[in-house]
């Protein structure tokens, strides 16, 4: 099995080597068009137990704040 070594985004139905700028770009704009056209509770948020609580505070709040959404959830429960 093979590991990626750079970012790939999807043109035209290709996936075509990108680099990080571009594939961030892409993604934060996908998130952003979701959240405008289908609204926050179209997006969710999961995090690893294994995180700490630092990471999953940040989870949480870049959750809220940026992406509008409540839906969050990590496997802290178990």
């Amino acid at each position: 099995m093979q590991r990626l070594t750079q970012p790939l985004v999807r043109q035209d139905g290709v996936l075509r080597p990108a680099t990080w700028d571009e594939a961030l770009a892409r993604a934060a704009n996908g998130f952003r068009r979701n959240r405008d056209t289908l609204g926050g509770a179209s997006i969710g948020v999961f995090s690893c137990s294994k995180s700490t609580n630092e990471m999953n505070f940040i989870a949480q709040k870049l959750a809220r704040t940026a992406l509008n959404t409540n839906n969050i959830d990590s496997c802290n429960r178990t």
